[in-house]
């Protein structure tokens, strides 16, 4: 990973964190300790083990989870150079990754969908080699495992499994071998975990774990930010979408698919935000790994530089409305 970014200047890394604290600001200055709900064991087991380290300290827990998303925008930009998403490398995937999740505080204190996020990333980076290993077994048991584990901490998260049937689809002729590994790597942490809940006696826990919740992106008792923030993400996603479109023609069939998979990636995470529950309000973060890398294509619109400008000035006024409101 180290050797690709390589070709960056450690000035514009340290720029990106420090325009990253910036934007995280208002939540390290109103820090929120997590809190894990009732039944979601394996999060409550993480937080008992960082309550060791952090002592129950609310802004360290915050400074923690800004490091997360910090390094989980550099292993998004990561995934679109290791893979040729963008005609050339930059690092507005990363960028983008940051704006979107400052533009509500409860995505930067430390949540479930934080943790969903690494491992949904961790899957999809493991998911686009599919078509080029020539381990494709290895791959497919480790991208099956990666993407159960979200599913153990949230329940809703288990939807990410047709992300993984699909990427089996479009990035792999069938074989039925292979499909049997898949299956055994997503089963893999399950079995585990069902161990270990019988070797200290709360199988029980199991019945109680399915659980879901209903939410809504923003609050209607603030209408003006909900259709402000709603409003301003769905005009970046459709100019990103109509970038795809312009540059489709110059893609290989392999980055055709990966930007398929990308888009599938999205709806999937879509549902699973729209029935999935957080202490701190944080569900809808789940969407914003993908809808990053489709909202950074405005930035680099080939065909009207002023198109990119524009774009790119209306997502930071996007942020500090969003901050403001």
């Amino acid at each position: 990973m180290l050797r690709l970014f390589r070709n960056y200047s450690p000035f514009t890394v340290l720029i990106l964190i420090i325009a990253a604290f910036l934007m995280k600001l208002q939540a390290l200055l109103h820090p929120i300790a997590p809190v894990a709900l009732e039944h979601h064991v394996v999060f409550a087991t993480v937080l008992h083990c960082l309550d060791y380290i952090f002592y129950g300290s609310a802004f360290a827990y915050t400074l923690f989870a800004v490091c997360i998303i910090i390094s989980q925008a550099l292993f998004l930009n990561y995934i679109t150079v290791r893979h040729k998403m963008f005609p050339r490398n930059s690092y507005l995937p990363a960028f983008s990754y940051l704006l979107l999740t400052s533009l509500t505080p409860s995505f930067n204190y430390f949540s479930e969908p934080l943790l969903i996020n690494w491992l949904t990333l961790i899957a999809v980076n493991i998911m686009l080699t599919f078509s080029q290993t020539s381990q494709p077994r290895k791959q497919i048991f480790n991208a099956g495992f990666a993407i159960c584990i979200p599913a153990l901490l949230q329940f809703p998260a288990l939807g990410f499994i047709l992300l993984f049937i699909l990427a089996l689809i479009f990035l792999r002729s069938f074989n039925a071998g292979e499909w049997v590994v898949g299956i055994m790597g997503y089963l893999t942490p399950i079995y585990f975990f069902v161990c270990i809940l019988f070797l200290f006696d709360h199988l029980p826990v199991l019945t109680q774990a399915f659980q879901l919740g209903f939410s809504l992106p923003g609050k209607f008792a603030r209408p003006a930010y909900m259709v402000g923030a709603i409003g301003g993400l769905v005009l970046l996603v459709v100019g990103g979408t109509i970038s795809i479109q312009q540059q489709i023609a110059k893609m290989t069939i392999y980055i055709r698919r990966s930007w398929g998979l990308m888009f599938t990636y999205l709806l999937i995470s879509f549902a699973v935000a729209f029935i999935a529950v957080s202490s701190v309000n944080a569900e809808w973060m789940i969407i914003m790994p993908a809808l990053s890398l489709i909202i950074s294509q405005s930035f680099c619109f080939e065909k009207s530089k002023r198109f990119s400008t524009f774009t790119f000035y209306f997502s930071l006024l996007l942020l500090i409305f969003c901050l403001l409101a």
